[in-house]
């Protein structure tokens, strides 16, 4: 017996260790390997991702404040742009241009979002792209329903491996290949700084009715379980609800209400139409936040070269299918 409860505890020990580190990352054409990779959820090293969740009934004892929810929203706000907006259309699709320097740090950025590493993140956007609504695409939920979709997929031991075989050009660079392998240190550095903030201010300002457990609460914890769950709808639902402007071999849809929740992503056609677009929304009034944001940063300098939508490329053929 001890025999086979050994190897348990050693999974989870190997587990425990991947949520701080985890390990070398090597480019390899892992999709040749992907059948032999069990595709069965991993309970011991998806812990954290269940006590962030767990840990939002702490609102029941910390209670509330404006302050706590202002911070918690605009929390939200900055996570989701670093998500749609670095991770999404920098990242995974290089449609504009930055530093060295600026590119390290909208890596850390989009990792507050405890969304796991940026080569991780555009490794398996890509092969989503590469397969979108086939057998091979991981969160379809055309071929797998909508929790499979929604968040199972990355549940799996498959999902925790990329295909980083896909991200060669952003292998390149070992700040990055450092972030992803320690991506945990971020957020867990973000959760500290809350607390402190929220202890600094019931110090400072006992007026606001604040306090460090509360701001932890709010400003990390909640704000991290509506930012993940903001970013699966483009997995889960923009492939269902919506209409579909351009035939693009998948059931990708443009969605107004997604569009707002996720500052400009749930204009999915469009953006399956024209991935390599730094705007979504095609035209003036398909509100397209995150687009309106990285404009200004280009009119700072901040990054530049900014891929267009090009006129023959967005009134190609437009037919509403649905």
């Amino acid at each position: 017996m001890s025999g086979q409860i050994l190897p348990r505890w050693r999974r989870w020990a190997n587990a425990s260790t991947n949520w701080f580190d985890t390990g070398p990352l090597n480019p390899s054409r892992e999709d040749a390997a992907l059948p032999e990779i069990p595709d069965r959820v991993e309970w011991a090293r998806i812990v954290p991702f269940i006590a962030v969740h767990a840990t939002c009934i702490g609102v029941i004892w910390v209670g509330w404040s404006p302050i706590a929810v202002l911070v918690a929203v605009t929390a939200y706000f900055v996570r989701m742009f670093a998500i749609t907006g670095f991770y999404h259309r920098y990242f995974s699709h290089r449609s504009f241009k930055t530093s060295r320097v600026g590119q390290f740090i909208f890596g850390l950025l989009g990792a507050s979002a405890v969304q796991r590493g940026p080569l991780w993140w555009a490794a398996h956007h890509r092969h989503h792209h590469a397969h979108s609504d086939k057998p091979e695409d991981a969160h379809s939920p055309v071929q797998y329903g909508f929790i499979r979709s929604h968040m199972g997929w990355f549940l799996t031991a498959r999902g925790f491996r990329p295909d980083l075989y896909r991200v060669r050009d952003l292998m390149q660079f070992p700040e990055l290949r450092w972030l992803d392998r320690f991506d945990t240190l971020i957020p867990v550095a973000l959760a500290v700084f809350m607390f402190a903030l929220g202890a600094l201010l019931e110090r400072l300002a006992p007026g606001l009715g604040t306090s460090g457990g509360q701001m932890l609460v709010w400003g990390f914890f909640i704000s991290t379980v509506a930012c993940y769950h903001g970013t699966y709808t483009i997995n889960s639902l923009s492939h269902v609800f919506g209409c579909q402007r351009y035939r693009t071999g998948d059931a990708s849809r443009n969605n107004w209400l997604l569009a707002l929740i996720t500052l400009g992503e749930g204009w999915h056609n469009n953006h399956h139409h024209f991935p390599s677009s730094a705007r979504q929304g095609f035209y003036w009034w398909e509100i397209d936040i995150t687009y309106y944001i990285l404009k200004f940063m280009s009119w700072l300098g901040i990054i530049w070269d900014l891929k267009p939508v090009p006129i023959v490329i967005r009134d190609h053929s437009p037919r509403r299918i649905a």
